[in-house]
């Protein structure tokens, strides 16, 4: 289909270029039309950006529900750490995602709220899994605490903080010692 065409071609150029440096003439030459052709598919610009945007939020989205589907409540440390190295994963091997990570910390100044109202979206449905997960380990005393919103809080801080440093960062040894300090400190403050 010619508009999943377009579609990901726009990821290349938007992911590597952002908005501003990314054409409709570059897209279209890509996949072998005319730029007005476009148009049959998108409204313009903003229409294909946002929705490129929304299939990388799905496919982040679903990446970490389908991770959460298979999680065992009774082994939260293997659990989560092994959600920060999913997190890590998507960034350096799924297009989507990079492109969905930049977009959320340099948004087009002029799409900046239509963004926000997408990364709040995602985030709320992953705090509300998380803060669910908590509570079950924290029922079953594999983990300290007395509410879910406080380790939630302070794992998604760590999620974060991996999350900054993939999109700044381009050193893998910090990348390393930052996830591994991050999630000594977090476990230990977690753990009986």
């Amino acid at each position: 289909m010619k508009s999943d065409e377009i579609k990901e071609a726009a990821l290349k150029y938007f992911t590597i270029h952002g908005y501003e440096g990314a054409s409709l003439s570059q897209i279209a030459e890509e996949v072998g039309m005319k730029k007005q052709s476009i148009y049959a598919h998108f409204k313009g610009k903003d229409d294909l950006f946002l929705q490129v945007l929304r299939d990388a939020k799905e496919t982040e989205l679903s990446s970490k529900l389908q991770y959460f589907g298979k999680i065992n409540s009774q082994n939260p440390e293997k659990d989560l750490y092994g959600f920060l190295q999913l997190v890590i994963d998507l960034f350096q091997k799924n297009e989507h995602i990079k492109f969905w990570l930049r977009m959320s910390f340099f948004p087009p100044a002029h799409l900046a709220k239509a963004i926000e109202m997408e990364v709040i979206d995602i985030e709320e449905k992953i705090q509300a899994i998380l803060e669910s997960k908590f509570q079950d380990w924290i029922d079953a005393k594999v983990i300290f605490g007395d509410a879910a919103k406080t380790p939630t809080f302070a794992f998604l801080g760590v999620v974060d903080s991996i999350l900054l440093e993939l999109v700044y960062g381009n050193d893998e040894k910090r990348l390393k010692d930052k996830l591994e300090a991050s999630w000594t400190v977090f476990w230990r403050g977690i753990s009986h």
